[in-house]
């Protein structure tokens, strides 16, 4: 009984004492990031037409629409052509600096913004992926993705090594930023902008306070009490929305691997057959006739989908068994990208296993893109310093960046 009652102490002590999870919470910021720029960068064409005044899912129809079910969407203040490029501008902005990692905090939020207003402004578009990102996109800005392989990591080192130094240091653009953003807040919502139904107003609005308290504590307390309590917050915070992302990893696995069971196609081993010969999903016709050409193939990838989706969530309480079959998940979507013509939903996904990756992989990986990036900046002739651990140092605070 002490044994357990030590365990569970101890489990507690540590999901309050740190953030856990920081190459995890680093590669699903990336991955999600990049997944939605580059789906912005190929659409950019035909951005009017999917979410824009052009489109055959007109402003007045998604007007009626968000006022029923109180979705957000600020493509929805004004039908105005500017509007909706300067939104979709944006959208890219802040998802290009939130893939560097650039004040993580602030540009996450953005992120989330950006992928609300543009989804929810034409709800017929896209594919599963869209609903992942979507959900993604609202979790990200309660974690604290910023402390490895970003902008925001490399900020907080220098800072460290400057008040190591004894020099004086100080941050002008957080709180420049912050005062920007406020001011825009304040000015949409005295507008009766925000009033949409939805609980985003309350998120963005509870987000500006925790920044500004954070930066007022950080600035004027004179013990350290205040700062500690606020970061044991933070933590807190990060462990539960990292938890909830895995959890609703989970349970999208979970329910396609019991909803497939129950499919007649699934149970005789046929299923994969018939997406292969579906023109929508055949950019590479010869290559779908070459896989389903093999009866056998087509039954073992069947049932190996199935299998892999239903154990899955099981497979989390065996580290080796979970390691399988993650890898085996990310190579299914990796040839669903090719085969299917469906990269982004196959890129959201992947960023979604991504949080299961051990964090000594992780770790080699960041490795070894340090390494080919000193080799291709020496050749460039630049010098470059080693790459330092962000074990231990600064950069595990978090601030109006990171």
């Amino acid at each position: 009984m002490n044994g357990l009652v030590l365990s569970v102490s101890r489990g507690i002590a540590r999901v309050t004492e740190s953030a856990l999870g920081p190459y995890q919470s680093a590669v699903i910021r990336i991955g999600f990031a990049g997944t939605w720029l580059l789906f912005l960068l190929r659409e950019f064409p035909h951005r009017a037409e999917l979410y824009g005044p052009d489109g055959p899912w007109s402003w007045g129809l998604a007007r009626r629409l968000t006022s029923d079910n109180g979705a957000f969407t600020v493509l929805m203040w004004t039908d105005g052509r500017a509007w909706f490029e300067a939104c979709y501008a944006l959208a890219l902005l802040s998802s290009a600096l939130l893939l560097l990692g650039w004040r993580t905090r602030t540009t996450s939020v953005l992120f989330m913004v950006g992928v609300l207003s543009l989804q929810n402004r034409s709800v017929f578009v896209g594919d599963g992926g869209d609903n992942v990102l979507h959900l993604m996109s609202i979790y990200l800005v309660f974690t604290r993705c910023g402390r490895v392989w970003s902008l925001d990591a490399r900020r907080e080192t220098r800072a460290a090594a400057a008040r190591a130094r004894e020099e004086r240091t100080g941050d002008r653009v957080g709180p420049l930023l912050w005062g920007v953003l406020g001011l825009a807040l304040a000015a949409v919502t005295l507008a009766g902008r925000l009033d949409s139904g939805s609980l985003v107003p309350v998120l963005l609005w509870t987000i500006w306070l925790a920044q500004g308290l954070w930066w007022a504590v950080g600035r004027w307390a004179r013990s350290g009490e205040p700062r500690i309590m606020l970061d044991v917050v933070a933590g807190i915070v990060h462990n539960g929305a990292l938890f909830v992302i895995m959890a609703e990893a989970c349970l999208i696995y979970s329910t396609a691997g019991w909803y497939k069971i129950q499919g007649s196609r699934w149970q005789d081993g046929t299923a994969v057959y018939y997406p292969l010969h579906l023109d929508y999903f055949s950019p590479w016709p010869a290559l779908a006739d070459l896989l389903s050409s093999n009866g056998t193939m087509v039954m073992l990838v069947t049932y190996g989908t199935v299998v892999v989706q239903v154990a899955f969530p099981f497979a989390l309480f065996n580290r080796r068994v979970k390691n399988v079959l993650l890898a085996a998940m990310m190579t299914e979507h990796a040839v669903i990208a090719i085969v299917l013509g469906l990269p982004f939903f196959s890129l959201a996904m992947i960023a979604t296993d991504a949080v299961f990756l051990p964090t000594s992989f992780l770790r080699r990986l960041g490795g070894w893109a340090a390494r080919a990036r000193g080799r291709l900046m020496r050749r460039g002739g630049r010098d470059l310093p080693p790459p330092r651990s962000p074990e231990g140092s600064e950069t595990a605070r978090v601030g109006f960046g990171a």
